[in-house]
């Protein structure tokens, strides 16, 4: 199936709770969450909505690493973008399988975060992808992909600043 990407949403008055133990506020089973099945689904039928409402959720599918890329450090030795720290991590590979990376960051940090995600657009993204992802026949739809995804993580993330909500992210 692969690694995706999740992000929950928090109230301010589970951060604390949040940053202790991420997964304690992801949804027990976020692929079910994102894709509009039941938990523990095993067979079903969707129209792919989202049970949660978008902004309590983020769907990042595998457009992750792009993002990840696209707000890393650009040297070893230079620090990374405000917005990294929402895509940060790496899952840890098994024998059979994959333990996911969870992460908190708290409604505090969420501000920068948004701040930065808006100055990023088309240009960069077709930028990033040049630099080595996707050749030349798939490139427009690999950047309408990354891009849609990119402009979903900035509404989620402005949301979060008007709420004032933090959020936990699963990639797994």
């Amino acid at each position: 199936m692969g690694i995706r990407y999740y992000a929950y949403a928090f109230d301010a008055d589970m951060t604390e709770q949040a940053l202790a133990n991420p997964r304690s506020v992801i949804g027990a089973d976020p692929l079910a969450d994102a894709w509009g099945l039941p938990p523990g689904f095993s067979s079903g039928v969707t129209n792919f909505t989202q049970s949660l409402p978008e902004r309590d959720l983020l769907y990042l599918d595998k457009a992750w690493p792009h993002l990840q890329e696209l707000t890393a450090p650009i040297h070893r030795d230079s620090p990374p973008r405000p917005a990294f720290s929402m895509f940060a991590g790496s899952v840890r590979h098994a024998d059979c399988g994959w333990i996911p990376w969870t992460c908190a960051v708290a409604p505090a940090d969420v501000g920068r975060i948004a701040e930065d995600l808006r100055t990023l657009d088309r240009l960069d993204v077709e930028s990033m992808l040049r630099g080595g992802h996707a050749s030349h026949s798939d490139e427009r739809s690999e950047v309408d992909y990354v891009m849609s995804h990119l402009d979903a993580a900035k509404r989620f993330a402005d949301q979060l600043v008007l709420d004032g909500r933090g959020f936990a992210y699963l990639i797994g």
